[in-house]
């Protein structure tokens, strides 16, 4: 359990403590005052002060973080300036975070998944780089009988040239493709005699196991895979190369996220791979025991995870802030406080539900239901 446990507490707080920091920077940089940069909630374990006056501080549950600003009762409430105002001296309403221009403050909440972004393509950019990426061909050394494959076309010695519309660049891909596809049918174009075939293949959905042995559903569709011409190519990447497939990947778990959820909405997707803190705690345990690079690529994923999320414009993240502005540039002023609360409310309503969803996949993926 403590094998679990540390690699996920260590994977939190970096990848928490870089969304904060976004925050924390931008607002430093507008000169907001700053009275807390807290990793985690509850009662603090230990923390310290710095000269300006900021509380740096580690709390008991690790499972998030914030950055509270001078003055503020809610952290980007807009509705009470003038109560503000009155208040505060004109040295102090130079810090507060509420009176600062729209565009300071719409930059200050989006930095933080900005920093959660950028972090992500720092570590694929270093993995690059300094240990390469794998080019090698992918072809098709086996069609299983009676497979979706073999129903579908598909033929022994075929080069797999992309899914999905996605250029497929080494034989990993395949796998990673074939997963995040939500629809029915998986587009396949592979090379054939020098000309492009593309067929449509339809996966079985079979209950299976991970490399790591986790449960999982996963779509299946009958072929086995080899390097073109038995060549490996796995290759260490210039900078220019690097920052390039690092931002692709960034764009590729991103939009193939936000195509999951769409699916889920519609209905379509499988709601029971959403997994919470938990999952994550023993999926982050099991890669750690793998080594560092399976461990920050994880931490990547999570990082682009935690950032995207916040971008959704629920109240309560920062995506639900970036809504509150967009209506304030509209209208010309502040939604009122009541406006607001009441989408708190409701921001609230879906955090839980969605806590409560995830965390019943996580104990139902552990025996327990």
């Amino acid at each position: 359990m403590l094998s679990f446990i540390l690699p996920f507490i260590v994977l939190i707080v970096v990848v928490v403590f870089i969304h904060e920091f976004g925050h924390y920077y931008f607002a430093k940089r507008y000169g907001v005052g700053i009275t807390d940069f807290s990793i985690g909630f509850g009662k603090e374990i230990f923390g310290w002060n710095d000269k300006s006056g900021t509380r740096w501080k580690i709390c008991m549950i690790p499972l998030g973080g914030y950055v509270k600003f001078f003055g503020d009762r809610n952290v980007f409430s807009q509705a009470d300036q003038e109560k503000i105002i009155n208040k505060y001296s004109k040295e102090d309403q130079d810090k507060l975070f509420v009176l600062k221009p729209l565009y300071q403050r719409a930059l200050i909440v989006v930095a933080g998944p900005l920093a959660n972004f950028l972090l992500a393509i720092i570590i694929f950019f270093s993995i690059y780089t300094f240990v390469g990426k794998d080019f090698t061909s992918a072809v098709i050394n086996e069609v299983q009988k009676d497979s979706p494959a073999m129903e579908a076309g598909l033929k022994n010695n075929d080069i797999i040239v992309s899914i999905d519309g996605n250029k497929v660049k080494s034989i990993m891909e395949v796998s990673k493709f074939i997963m995040m596809s939500t629809d029915e049918f998986v587009d396949f174009t592979v090379s054939r005699s020098n000309q492009n075939l593309t067929y449509k293949v339809k996966p079985d959905i079979v209950a299976s196991e991970d490399n790591l042995g986790n449960k999982i559903n996963k779509r299946m569709v009958g072929i086995k895979l080899g390097a073109y011409n038995n060549e490996i190519n796995h290759v260490k990447l210039g900078p220019a190369k690097a920052i390039y497939y690092a931002i692709g990947e960034v764009y590729y778990v991103s939009a193939s996220s936000l195509k999951y959820l769409g699916s889920m909405l519609k209905g379509t997707g499988d709601s029971s791979q959403l997994g919470g803190p938990i999952r994550i705690a023993k999926i982050t345990g099991q890669v750690a025991e793998f080594g560092i690079l399976p461990f920050l690529s994880m931490m990547a994923y999570i990082s682009i995870s935690l950032g995207l999320i916040n971008l959704f414009p629920i109240p309560m993240l920062d995506g639900g802030h970036l809504m509150f502005y967009g209506f304030e540039k509209i209208l010309g002023h502040p939604l009122s406080q009541k406006v607001q609360e009441g989408f708190f409310r409701i921001g609230m309503f879906l955090l839980l539900s969605l806590m409560f969803f995830t965390t019943f996949n996580d104990l139902k993926d552990l025996g327990l239901f």
